[in-house]
C-alpha cells in the first residue's frame, strides 16, 4: 500500500494541474471507486461538476482537494493498487472515474483491485493549538496546528488519525510521550494511524533498521531516546524517498505521469531476507506480522 511519500508524491504532481481549475465533467466507470461517499454515484458527480479546486493537502496516507466556496473536498484514499493519473495518453485498463477539467485536462482515477475509493467529504474545523515543546530541542516554540497554505478544514473521514511526523506541527514530546504509554510491540505502534499516520510496512522496517530496535520491542521498554531515535529515523528515511519518487515493486504505485518510484534500490531492510544486513554483514531475516512481515536483523536489531 502506498505510505506517506508515495501519496506526497502524488499530491506534488496533482498540484499544478488542479488548484484553481474548475471540474466540467465526471465519468464515472466503476461505482464500487465511490463506496465513501454514501450518497451515490449521481450526487458524486453532480457535487463536483462545475467546482473549482484549491491546491491538494494529504495527512498520512490521505490526499484531498478543497472545493472552493462549500466546506467540502475530493478526497482520495489510493488503499492497495489506487493511481491519480493526469493527461494520460491512453486509458489505463483499470480506470475507474475521470474527471475532465475546463482547460482541457484530465485526472484519471485508475485501480486494479478497487481497494482504493473516492468521495466528496465535509471538512471539519481544525482548532489551533497555542503552543508546543520539541522533543529535540526541549525549547518551548508557536506551533500553528494548520500547515502554510493548508485550507482551514479537514475531511470528516481523516479527522481520526494523527498527525505524520512530516507535518509542520507534529509534536515530538507528544509522541514519545504516548508511544512509552503504550502496551504493545514498537512496530505496532508504528502502524497506529491514531498514534502517527503515514507510516506502513515498509518505512516502519527501514526506520526501525536504522534505529537499532527490533520490531518486537515492547512500547513500555523504550527510552525516551530510543523513541526519538525511531521519529528521527522515520523521518530521515521518508525525506529519503521523497527525494527518489517514493517506492515501486511493482506497477501499482506510480506518480501522476506514470512513473515509478525509485526507493526500493536504497532500501536497507524491507524485502531483504536472507541478504546480509549493510551493517554487520549478518543475514537479515523476516518473521510473519499481520498477514505481511517484518525485515530485521537479528545481531543489530537485539530484543532487549
Amino acid at each position: 500500500m502506498p505510505e506517506l511519500p508515495e501519496v506526497e508524491v502524488v499530491r506534488r504532481g496533482l498540484a499544478p494541474f488542479v488548484t484553481g481549475a474548475t471540474v466540467s465533467s465526471v465519468e464515472i466507470l466503476e461505482p464500487r471507486s465511490l463506496r465513501r461517499h454514501a450518497e451515490g454515484p449521481d450526487d458524486f458527480a453532480g457535487r463536483l461538476t462545475g467546482a473549482r479546486l484549491l491546491a491538494p493537502e494529504r495527512r498520512g496516507k490521505f490526499l484531498w482537494v478543497p472545493i472552493a466556496d462549500a466546506d467540502a473536498a475530493l478526497l482520495v484514499h489510493l488503499g492497495m493498487s489506487g493511481q491519480v493519473l493526469v493527461n494520460p495518453t491512453a486509458d489505463d485498463r483499470h480506470l475507474r472515474v475521470r474527471i475532465l477539467l475546463a482547460d482541457g485536462s484530465r485526472v484519471d482515477f485508475a485501480d486494479q483491485r478497487i481497494f482504493g475509493s473516492l468521495a466528496i467529504d465535509r471538512l471539519m474545523p481544525v482548532p489551533e493549538r497555542p503552543s508546543t515543546r520539541s522533543a529535540r530541542s526541549g525549547s518551548r516554540m508557536p506551533v500553528p496546528e494548520r500547515a502554510a497554505g493548508e485550507s482551514k478544514g479537514i475531511p470528516s473521514q481523516v479527522a481520526h488519525i494523527a498527525r505524520d511526523p512530516l507535518d509542520p506541527a507534529f509534536s515530538d514530546r507528544d509522541f514519545v510521550r504516548r508511544i512509552r504509554a503504550k502496551r504493545t510491540e514498537t512496530k505496532r505502534a508504528l502502524l497506529d494511524q491514531t498514534l502517527v499516520s503515514g507510516i506502513g510496512n515498509i518505512y516502519a522496517d527501514e526506520a526501525l533498521w536504522a534505529a537499532r530496535v527490533h520490531p518486537r520491542q515492547p512500547t513500555e521498554t523504550l527510552s525516551a531516546v530510543a523513541a526519538g531515535r525511531i521519529l528521527a529515523a522515520v523521518r530521515d528515511v521518508m525525506t529519503r524517498a521523497l527525494d527518489e519518487g517514493g517506492t515501486s515493486f511493482d506497477e501499482l504505485y506510480v506518480n501522476v505521469n506514470g512513473q515509478s518510484g525509485y526507493f526500493s534500490r536504497s532500501l536497507t531492510a524491507y524485502a531483504r531476507q536472507d541478504q546480509p544486513c549493510l551493517r554487520c554483514g549478518r543475514p537479515m531475516v523476516r518473521e510473519s506480522f499481520m498477514n505481511r512481515g517484518s525485515h530485521y536483523c537479528r545481531n543489530c536489531q537485539r530484543l532487549r
